[in-house]
């Protein structure tokens, strides 16, 4: 690629580009898998289709506490001629078994008889129906030891299948439990534990080797001489990275030194293998870009985006390995990210799963660039946005206290408070 280009390119068109890089790289990559245990692998992607190894229930169990009957002995007698029919409220007296707790297996339910039993323990071999214990006289169970002869008027009428949860209700054996690229949340994760598995296969992290450049920067906890500023670029991004389902191979500071930078690089892509390189700063058109200086005369391409902030930016690869550069301001780089690379990991890996978009109302006017997209950040809350800071890139605070990002289109120089615009929901 050139190092120039002739015109500015417009978001959706860098969205392209960016996606395009990464396609050929992510495909190969999803072939790369671990075996973790359910709660390592939480947020991960599920590498291959999952089936049941067994029945969920496993057995036929009670939906409440109450007692397990045959539901032939709860059938209403014919009337005598000289009786009236019998009603849905008449009643009938069984002898009552032994309690059935949960855990435990029963003995098979004789004809005539009821068995106390509580909420999710196995039904017993003869019993299809449960009544609930409020629907009992008396309402309440006898003691652990039943009295002999002790009996229980329970609801004629009841049908089959009554607060009976059945064997495989949920799932049953060998049928489809999860399929591949299912991102793993604590309900796919609590159906592998209940099916009885303890580990699960999952796509490898997308691994990253993140530069932050400037000779002015230094890693926090670090003293400052004058002049010098705390590296923030390098934790936004690896948390950005993370939760996009991607992780840091590797992370420095670079210094603003052209000569000797692309042997670096290459000295840490040996070391530290990554599908993608991705930088922050060094790309401008100032006199110490050293990104810029290294690799625009390879194939890295520097170029101007119709966004702010985040306009400049650099795409191509360095060695065959896919390479992004986001301009150094803080907000610049989140921008970046979250148009460009977060949209393009969700495109190809299915995670992360896209940021939500509304529409909302302006609390406020707002001026934007002619014929460029701005975003500015802001606090969404029922319906409205606040805009929170100025656009300046630099205003990191200001990311810090908002939850969303605002929309500005191209073509909009001015909106007016009130006005419905996108806000896209970082939260």
């Amino acid at each position: 690629m050139s190092s120039t280009q002739t015109r500015t390119r417009t978001v959706g068109e860098h969205q392209q580009q960016v996606q395009a890089l990464l396609a050929g790289r992510l495909h190969g990559h999803a072939a790369r898998t671990e075996r973790l245990g359910l709660e390592q692998a939480a947020g991960r992607v599920l590498a291959g289709n999952v089936a049941a190894p067994r029945s969920l229930p496993p057995f036929a169990n009670s939906q409440m506490d109450g007692y397990a009957v045959r539901a032939s002995d709860l059938a209403a007698a014919p009337p005598a001629t000289s009786q009236p029919a019998a009603t849905p409220s008449s009643t009938v007296q069984l002898r009552v078994a032994a309690p059935i707790p949960a855990g435990t297996a029963a003995p098979a339910l004789a004809p005539g008889t009821a068995a106390p039993i509580m909420t999710g323990a196995m039904l017993p071999a003869g019993a299809d129906a449960v009544v609930p214990i409020e629907r009992a006289v008396p309402d309440s169970f006898y003691p652990a030891t039943e009295p002999e002869g002790a009996t229980v008027g329970l609801p004629s009428g009841v049908p089959a299948g009554q607060f009976v949860r059945s064997a495989g209700s949920d799932i049953a054996e060998g049928t489809a439990a999860l399929a591949a690229g299912t991102r793993l949340g604590a309900a796919q994760l609590g159906l592998l534990a209940g099916l009885g598995v303890d580990s699960v296969t999952v796509r490898a992290r997308f691994p990253v080797l993140l530069l932050s450049t400037g000779d002015e920067v230094v890693e926090p906890g670090q003293p400052l001489a004058p002049g010098q500023i705390h590296d923030a670029n390098t934790t936004l991004l690896a948390v950005s990275l993370r939760e996009a389902g991607a992780e840091v191979a590797h992370s420095r500071i670079a210094a603003d030194r052209p000569e000797g930078f692309l042997e670096q690089l290459r000295h840490d892509l040996r070391r530290h293998p990554a599908d993608l390189v991705l930088t922050s700063g060094g790309i401008s058109k100032g006199a110490y870009e050293v990104v810029r200086q290294a690799l625009g005369a390879g194939g890295v391409q520097f170029l101007s985006v119709a966004m702010q902030p985040g306009g400049p930016q650099g795409i191509g690869t360095v060695d065959g390995i896919p390479f992004l550069a986001f301009p150094g301001n803080p907000v610049s780089c989140l921008v970046s990210f979250e148009m460009f690379l977060r949209p393009a990991l969700t495109a190809l890996t299915g995670l992360p799963v896209p940021r939500r978009k509304v529409q909302a109302r302006l609390t406020e006017a707002a001026a934007s660039p002619p014929g460029k997209l701005q975003l500015r950040r802001g606090r969404w809350k029922d319906g409205q946005v606040e805009l929170i800071g100025g656009p300046g890139s630099h205003l990191i605070h200001a990311l810090a206290s908002s939850n969303a990002l605002v929309e500005l289109p191209e073509d909009t120089e001015h909106a007016a408070a009130g006005s419905e615009v996108t806000v896209w929901l970082l939260d």
